[in-house]
């Protein structure tokens, strides 16, 4: 809401002038603090995969160091997010309040994936709209009656679907080894794709700044979720010494 204020003049029976400021309080910062980089997903032959590594990043401190930005919406659905933590943090309070609400009912049925890439799209726009946006770019997976979903939502509601999706710095580096080896072989095996994730977070390692060598996955197939993490990224280091023209 913008930052108005206003004036109350009004004069009692005493004579006396009586001044009345009122106001609305100021907007809340629209600049990310704590956050998060590159999230990683793919889809392969009866599940997605998404990962993401746990650094939090204050500035360009690196400043929290196991933090999860991965969650387990239900036995259906994975959503990992970049961006700032503590706008995450509120995203998740909201979709599992959403799950319970929904339980609750005892109908049935629960969300499934596309139901909640649909309802992100509708509530990124929202805050966009309001000139107060989550600053995440969230990336929505899972399998529902025998199809796997990918799907990708950012701060404006800007949505789509594909095969492979990476946010943050990911989406220079990582996204197109995991388009071509997806161009390769189409039907990914849950192994395959777990390979081709762990050498994506590695190159992320090495390239962004921001990124770090512990990470969680996310694995939805037909026997529901699993999360695994926190992992560690074997990486080699001698050949830095190499690298010059940048001192």
């Amino acid at each position: 809401q913008p930052s108005i204020l206003s004036l109350t003049v009004s004069q009692p029976a005493q004579g006396l002038t009586v001044v009345f400021l009122t106001g609305l309080s100021p907007p809340p910062p629209r600049s990310p603090m704590v956050t998060g980089t590159s999230v990683l997903g793919v889809r392969f032959d009866g599940g997605v995969i998404i990962a993401a590594d746990m650094l939090g990043s204050y500035g360009s401190l690196a400043r929290f160091r196991n933090i999860s930005r991965i969650m387990k919406v239900n036995e259906d659905t994975i959503l990992g997010a970049s961006g700032d933590y503590a706008d995450f943090q509120y995203l998740k309070q909201v979709i599992d309040q959403m799950v319970i609400d929904e339980e609750l009912l005892g109908d049935g049925h629960r969300y499934s994936p596309k139901a909640i890439h649909s309802w992100l799209t509708r509530a990124m726009y929202s805050r966009r709209s309001k000139m107060n946006p989550l600053w995440n770019t969230v990336v929505i997976g899972g399998f529902y009656n025998g199809e796997s979903f990918l799907g990708y939502v950012d701060m404006l509601g800007v949505a789509y679907e594909a095969p492979t999706l990476a946010t943050g710095y990911g989406a220079y580096l990582a996204q197109p080894i995991m388009r071509e080896a997806l161009e390769k072989k189409p039907l990914m095996t849950r192994e395959e794709a777990r390979d081709l994730i762990e050498r994506c977070m590695k190159i992320l390692y090495y390239r962004d700044a921001r990124s770090f060598n512990r990470y969680e996955l996310a694995v939805a197939t037909e026997k529901g979720v699993e999360m695994e993490g926190p992992l560690s990224l074997a990486t080699n280091w001698e050949i830095a010494h190499l690298v010059s023209g940048f001192e």
